[in-house]
């Protein structure tokens, strides 16, 4: 039986690449294409497709459209299986993707599509349950581990024990109460946990987004 694909792509003459490509696989059927993010969710709740083969940027804010609404995906329709195709090499992407588990996603450089071989098995895999990785993103991101290992090991017992914290989500106030320390104290030890993990992104949020990545990548508990 076909693997029924839907592709999301907002670029018309990128879209009809991938789709020819799509369209030479083994036990592939392409069975609908959208150009942004609604049309990509009308066209998964309509033809309810066994792989969605997305760009990571789409209309309307060309961001991580693709991984969002993977995320969605997780909830709405768990047995879809999600192929990003993407730029970016860089392993903050992958590790978006995979935050909340790896079954039936897979995360490829767009430079991949012109071996149709990689689409092949990515697609393959995704629909039978299991992940994808693109290697030159695997090797960005064993390099990337071994350094985050070595920023954490530099942060004391508390700061890891707050950062945990801030990879579960909770608030400045909420980790000063539930650690009996001052707001303040709380503050001073985020402000340090930021330099020692060298984020310099200027939005706070921002960087507690990155410092919980960090965090979780290490499998910590």
């Amino acid at each position: 039986m076909a693997i029924r694909i839907v592709l999301g792509e907002d670029s018309f003459l990128v879209r009809e690449g991938i789709a020819s490509v799509l369209r030479n696989l083994d036990d592939v059927e392409l069975v609908e294409t959208a150009g942004d993010l609604d049309e990509l969710r009308a066209s998964v709740e309509q033809t309810k497709p066994d792989v969605v083969v997305t760009d990571i940027r789409m209309p309307p804010s060309n961001t991580d459209e693709g991984i969002q609404f993977a995320d969605e995906l997780r909830t709405s329709h768990p047995d879809v299986g999600v192929v990003i195709l993407s730029q970016h090499a860089e392993p903050r992407y992958a590790m978006a993707l995979l935050s909340a588990g790896s079954g039936r996603r897979a995360y490829l450089l767009k430079e991949r599509l012109t071996d149709e071989a990689e689409l092949n098995q990515a697609v393959h895999n995704v629909a039978a349950g299991q992940s994808l990785i693109d290697p030159r993103v695997v090797e960005k991101l064993v390099t990337a581990r071994e350094k985050w290992d070595s920023e954490l090991g530099n942060l004391t017992p508390r700061e890891l024990e707050i950062l945990g914290l801030i990879a579960q989500g909770r608030s400045n106030r909420w980790i000063a109460s539930h650690l009996t320390i001052t707001k303040r104290a709380v503050e001073r030890h985020i402000n340090a946990i930021f330099l020692k993990l060298d984020l310099g992104e200027p939005e706070e949020v921002n960087r507690r987004v990155q410092a919980a990545l960090l965090y979780l990548s290490g499998d910590r508990g």
